[in-house]
């Protein structure tokens, strides 16, 4: 790449980290399956586990592909530093378990993801660490949330399923001003559309499983940011507490993922368009959330944060749960099936799938209602996944009472 010419998102996304040249002219960076690694001799290898040499020991610890990828995505997100892990659920836990104690606090949004609301609430809560929900879009509630105990401020945006979004730059003052670590959640929006670091937050977390990886065939996870914390990460919540390493052959499909994430970015978010806008005007339909709409209440703060709004919607149907329920079942080509980021559009009910770790009674207090629908537009064209949404929506009649 040119040095005197910054590389654009895409360019870093294809080439940063790989010279062919270091590596016998390979275009793809090599693969490298392997557990140990030797050492020339004794005093070399004392040296790396003393940390006064660079290289690699043991892939639990690192490993080649897997620094590669690492190093890409900070690039990708305006990090220092970077590390793999097993899944998203594996880089959320790593990176809670680095920089919690008994006695912390964490002021979260009211609304998670099912699986990191049952890590906080029925995991991280057993060990004498306080969970406090406040509504993060008002960012005077975190102001008014925080207390000496809190040690950490963390939120997605926009939220899995119903697509709240939270002021990253605002909260983050607010955070940031009091001593708190700053953590978001950022799989949604993926570093195309948000770069939270750039904003002020302090750590971005990512399930690489979705648009990064972006073909529904790996698990992983991605966690951002300083090169003092990704030390701490990697060595206290990855390497001694959670044991969760992602193998170099997902890193190796991950990285091929990043080289075409822009581009489908760009589809999945003007395909969404397409379809939140058709949604919205069908008489079926009650309400759709999805910030890209002039509609929504906070399309204001999308436009100031995203450059697009992504590729997730969520609606809600006028029959209710059991109206969502008859379209989803009713759908030909778009599949029934959790995850999201796909080549493929996926729909799913997170109050009986994603969110099911909720209770009925939690659902309704944090913001997820029975008949909510979840709905990730893939890469297929946007007339057929409209066609098929249309079909489904249009029988029986139950579905416009």
């Amino acid at each position: 790449m040119n040095s005197r010419h910054p590389a654009s998102f895409a360019t870093r996304a294809i080439h940063f980290g790989h010279d062919p040249a270091q590596h016998e002219g390979a275009l793809t960076p090599p693969l490298h399956l392997t557990s140990t690694f030797a050492f020339d001799s004794a005093e070399a290898g004392a040296a790396l586990f003393a940390g006064e040499a660079p290289g690699h020991i043991y892939s639990r610890i690192s490993n080649p592909t897997l620094d590669l990828l690492e190093r890409r995505c900070a690039v990708l997100e305006g990090a220092e530093a970077g590390v793999a892990l097993a899944s998203g659920m594996g880089a959320i836990c790593s990176v809670f378990w680095t920089f919690l104690s008994p006695g912390d606090e964490i002021i979260t949004d009211n609304t998670l993801y099912g699986c990191t609301f049952a890590f906080m609430r029925h995991g991280l809560a057993k060990f004498g660490i306080t969970i406090t929900h406040a509504d993060l879009t008002d960012p005077e509630a975190l102001r008014d949330a925080l207390s000496p105990r809190t040690r950490i401020v963390y939120f997605e945006t926009p939220a899995n399923p119903n697509m709240r979004l939270v002021d990253i730059a605002a909260v983050s003052a607010i955070a940031k001003a009091h001593g708190a670590k700053v953590i978001v959640d950022n799989t949604y929006a993926t570093p195309v559309l948000t770069r939270p670091i750039e904003l002020g937050a302090d750590i971005v977390v990512h399930s690489a499983t979705k648009y990064m990886g972006g073909h529904g065939d790996l698990v992983g996870g991605i966690a951002v940011g300083s090169a003092e914390d990704m030390t701490q990460v990697r060595l206290v919540g990855m390497k001694d507490m959670t044991g969760a390493v992602m193998a170099p052959f997902n890193a190796m499909l991950v990285l091929r993922g990043l080289k075409t994430l822009k581009l489908r970015m760009e589809r999945h978010c003007a395909s969404a368009m397409t379809v939140a806008r058709m949604l919205e005007s069908h008489p079926a339909v009650a309400k759709v959330y999805y910030p890209g709409l002039e509609s929504s209440s906070q399309h204001a703060l999308a436009k100031r944060q995203m450059p697009g709004f992504g590729a997730m919607i969520a609606f809600e149907l006028k029959g209710g749960l059991a109206a969502g329920r008859t379209m989803m079942n009713r759908l030909e080509m778009i599949r029934r099936a959790v995850s999201l980021g796909d080549a493929e559009t996926l729909i799913q009910h997170p109050a009986s799938m994603t969110h099911s770790t909720y209770t009925p009674e939690e659902r309704a207090a944090h913001g997820i209602s029975e008949g909510l629908v979840r709905l990730s537009v893939g890469l297929e064209e946007v007339e057929d996944i409209q066609a098929d949404l249309t079909q489904a929506l249009r029988a029986p009649a139950s579905l416009a009472a």
